[in-house]
């Protein structure tokens, strides 16, 4: 069982979406670059998701990087037009 819809702005349809592209856990976003993730979901889908799906995968890093979390970093409209930089050296735009 999966954990990612602990994840604020994780609902059954995004975590669909990060499961059909190889994300099936909160650990396994960590270290990820959310522009990356947005990518392959869009190849995956093919053709190019709504930007808001980028704003929650970068919400998405920052939560599973961090224990201690920013209540205004856990709304995906935060991370709009925002640079995501992870902990562990992925530059995450």
């Amino acid at each position: 069982m999966n954990d990612l819809r602990q994840i604020p702005g994780i609902g059954k349809n995004i975590e669909q979406d990060l499961i059909n592209i190889g994300y099936d856990s909160v650990a396994s976003l960590v270290g990820q670059n959310p522009e990356d993730i947005y990518l392959k979901d869009c190849l995956y889908k093919g053709f190019q998701e709504d930007r808001c799906q980028l704003y929650v995968f970068r919400l998405a890093v920052y939560y599973s990087e961090n224990k201690i979390h920013d209540p205004e970093k856990l709304k995906w409209w935060y991370w709009k037009d925002k640079k995501y930089t992870s902990k562990y050296g992925s530059d995450s735009r």
